[in-house]
């Protein structure tokens, strides 16, 4: 005796969508713009970029990232070596940064010979 199925079953089409839902958020949390937290000081004449820059991170306890991989003051120059000079590199400092530390990062790289160095701040 067969039976004629005239009726979809969506038990388990709803218990596939669930998953992928949980998937996708769970991924979507780790996906964001900038992933060492900087507290970026404000300015009223910020431009948008339109090439891709090196980043330069510094935090608020002065540490100093490089596309997002840690290094110390010296190896920043190891690092930078190996780029182009005619890059640019963008500085992402916190705003309660000590700006000695960030005058001595900027000056750094300028001393490497890089010509195009700018701060990154948010629009106000």
């Amino acid at each position: 005796m067969e039976r004629e199925v005239n009726q979809i079953n969506v038990i388990p089409l709803v218990d596939v969508m669930l998953v992928l839902l949980v998937i996708v958020l769970t991924t979507a949390t780790f996906i964001t713009t900038g992933q060492i937290p900087v507290n970026l000081a404000k300015a009223s004449t910020a431009s948008d970029r339109q090439d891709r820059p090196l980043i330069v991170t510094v935090t608020a306890d002065g540490r100093v990232f490089v596309e997002e991989r840690s290094i110390n003051e010296e190896e920043l120059d190891l690092v930078l070596a190996s780029r182009p000079r005619h890059s640019p590199v963008l500085v992402r400092a916190d705003k309660t940064t000590r700006l000695e530390r960030f005058v001595g990062i900027v000056d750094r790289i300028r001393g490497l010979g890089f010509q195009q160095v700018s701060l990154e701040v948010t629009r106000t």
